[in-house]
């Protein structure tokens, strides 16, 4: 390991510390020091295994200098880069390069974004402000749907073990998806690149998969949507990578209670806003704290619509009401 300039010193590329060691392969080869600066030779030790992802390929041509091609996704999806990109980075967790987008046979159905990435009819849909009341048809449909995601989350999750990259968990996603008919709908939805969302630590939703290897300890929710006749099924999870400290055990579980926890009010006169007390009494009283960026929303022929659900106490919605199920 190298000793890097004292001044204005980036964190460590694993665990966020201020770092003066720099990884020698990266200095040789000239990288940006944001994913390559280490605080210890343990912290370096321990990351090689997916750090050595960021090192070009000696002697490949200036567009293939990555593994098989690989590139840094930026502008949300809509350009690849061989540098890592500079971002203020609240936590270790730092992007890897991504595979190129996976391919769709022609004979599966797809939305109408999966060929230049725009969809069209949802975000002027009028399901955006109107809950809909789905038809017999319509909710055997998302039955069906929602089965298949079902098992092709399943059988991500069989895969996913430390050394695993993100990346092999989304090419599990796109071929189980497939050889069940159906579309992996976040595939080019506003460029996502990938067929899934896969979010490590401290990465809330929507994360991209990539060459990063997952280690013993992570936690990662992997999001999985799936298009088949006309209706999409959306549903996702998180899993332990090998064993994980007592406080991601605590954050997994309380989740999974909150879920459980919504679930059983929902019934005809049910407020959305109840949904949301629910969740963060049970969160509050477990020590924790709702991410309240996001929130749930309603999905059926589009991929999101209304209802959104805030998954905390809002006001907002305190004298709203509706005789609806919530699908």
């Amino acid at each position: 390991m190298e000793k890097g300039a004292s001044e204005a010193s980036p964190p460590c590329a694993r665990c966020g510390k201020p770092a003066q060691l720099q990884c020698p392969k990266c200095v040789e080869l000239k990288l940006p020091r944001e994913n390559a600066a280490f605080c210890t030779q343990d912290c370096f030790r321990a990351a090689w295994s997916s750090h050595k992802s960021v090192h070009p390929k000696p002697g490949a041509p200036a567009s293939q200098q990555s593994p098989e091609g690989w590139k840094y996704c930026l502008r949300k999806g809509r350009e690849r880069a061989l540098q890592l990109p500079r971002f203020d980075w609240t936590g270790p967790l730092r992007p890897h390069p991504i595979s190129k987008m996976r391919v769709v046979p022609d004979e599966i159905e797809k939305p109408d974004w999966a060929l230049d990435g725009i969809p069209k009819i949802e975000p002027d849909s009028d399901l955006q402000k109107r809950v809909e009341i789905k038809t017999p048809d319509l909710i055997e449909r998302m039955r069906v749907t929602c089965r298949i995601a079902r098992e092709v989350l399943d059988a991500a999750a069989r895969v996913i073990k430390p050394g695993i990259t993100t990346d092999e968990i989304d090419r599990v996603v796109h071929e189980e998806t497939i050889a069940r008919g159906g579309y992996p709908s976040p595939l080019n939805y506003y460029f996502f690149p990938k067929s899934c969302c896969t979010s490590v630590n401290e990465v809330i939703c929507h994360g991209i998969p990539d060459a990063r290897k997952l280690e013993d300890g992570d936690i990662v929710n992997v999001d999985v949507t799936v298009y088949y006749k006309g209706v999409h099924g959306d549903l996702n999870e998180t899993y332990f990578v090998g064993n994980v400290d007592e406080a991601s055990k605590h954050l997994v579980r309380c989740t999974y209670e909150c879920l459980e926890k919504a679930i059983a009010i929902v019934k005809p006169g049910v407020r959305f806003r109840e949904v949301g007390e629910v969740i963060n009494r049970h969160v509050s009283m477990s020590g924790l704290s709702v991410v309240k960026s996001y929130c749930g929303h309603g999905i059926g022929e589009l991929f999101h619509c209304a209802p959104n659900i805030p998954h905390y106490s809002s006001t907002f919605l305190a004298t709203i009401s509706y005789l609806y199920f919530l699908y």
